[in-house]
């Protein structure tokens, strides 16, 4: 069975709205649309880069179905050729609650049952990426469909827009699968496993604390 690989970028606040561009996401009069791109450097393209190598299929919201749909099938030759080659190249899942025309090559609609088409995907893909897609994610934040978090922090805070974690998320142990990597504008890679259990609670004051 494959993997379900999450792929976020986030403020310090954890808003993940509209990274990509003034125009990608305005909803609630969002005015912050592409406040990712001050704080692109070489070392978080690089890690972005490495985080897609296998992939080999896309699992997909709506909004950002559309939005890679208009842009990735034109960009193959140019500076993000090895990327649009790749998701022109592999099966795109979306999940949407219509039935939206997909002319983007490759591209099915899943199922109205969410987390058995999911599993589907999960058993013929071997490392599926979900990408922005925040409504999507905080389905599979709640009901743990997924394997692992790569969260890339940056160093802006917003006070507005989206959170990763708006409404989803349910008690969830995580583990940290690697050293956090930071780039030399502040962007922050962190990258978290799915672990059993749920949090639990202790004593600070206590002898046995940090050793569960």
């Amino acid at each position: 069975m494959g993997e379900i690989h999450i792929e976020l970028f986030a403020t310090l606040d954890l808003v993940g709205q509209a990274p990509g561009g003034p125009e990608e996401d305005p909803d609630g009069g969002f005015t912050f649309g592409g406040w990712q791109a001050p704080h692109l450097d070489d070392v978080s393209g690089a890690q972005v880069a490495r985080a897609y190598e296998g992939t080999d299929a896309l699992l997909l919201g709506r909004r950002t179905y559309d939005i890679f749909a208009g842009y990735w099938p034109h960009q193959e030759g140019g500076v993000d050729d090895s990327i649009a080659t790749l998701f022109n190249g592999i099966p795109k899942y979306v999940a949407s609650r219509g039935t939206p025309e997909l002319g983007w090559s490759g591209s099915h609609l899943l199922g109205t049952d969410l987390r058995t088409s999911v599993q589907e995907v999960r058993e013929r893909h071997e490392r599926v990426k979900v990408v922005g897609s925040l409504d999507l994610v905080q389905t599979l934040l709640r009901e743990k469909l997924f394997d692992r978090l790569d969260l890339w922090v940056h160093p802006v805070v917003l006070g507005v827009g989206r959170s990763v974690f708006a409404g989803g998320a349910v008690p969830t142990n995580l583990t940290l699968l690697e050293p956090p990597a930071a780039g030399p504008k502040g962007v922050v890679l962190l990258r978290y496993g799915l672990a059993d259990g749920v949090p639990g609670t202790g004593d600070m004051g206590a002898p046995e604390r940090g050793t569960a």
